[in-house]
């Protein structure tokens, strides 16, 4: 159900998805060489973390990748510190809000059954 989910919903906002990663990180747009490293290094670093049993993000690995490959193309001065910003909040915020709306669930399905 989740593969489901998670392939409908980037079959729907894939343009958002792309346009973010892709356009947005940097202050230019993402170039072939620079699309494929960044590709190159997050298929590596997931293929490692799954290898040792670590945990990660797709998305988080992927824009970091394309962060990285922005700054040693032009420096950090190439990146949009606003999405930057965006992104890092995004992933600061994720596990505690993830982790109390389980737990409010939780306490509303046991308390009704």
């Amino acid at each position: 159900m989740v593969s489901t989910s998670l392939g409908i919903g980037t079959m729907v906002g894939w343009q958002r998805i792309v346009k973010t990663i892709g356009e947005r990180i940097g202050k230019e747009h993402l170039t072939y060489a620079q699309g494929a490293s960044s590709e190159l290094v997050a298929a590596t670093m997931i293929g490692v973390s799954t290898a040792i049993g670590l945990p990660s993000s797709t998305t988080h690995v992927l824009s970091s990748a394309i962060a990285g490959s922005m700054v040693a193309n032009r420096g950090v001065k190439n990146l949009n510190p606003q999405m930057v910003r965006n992104i890092a909040l995004a992933w600061v915020l994720t596990l505690p809000v993830t982790m109390v709306m389980s737990g409010a669930l939780f306490l509303f399905f046991r308390a009704i059954l």
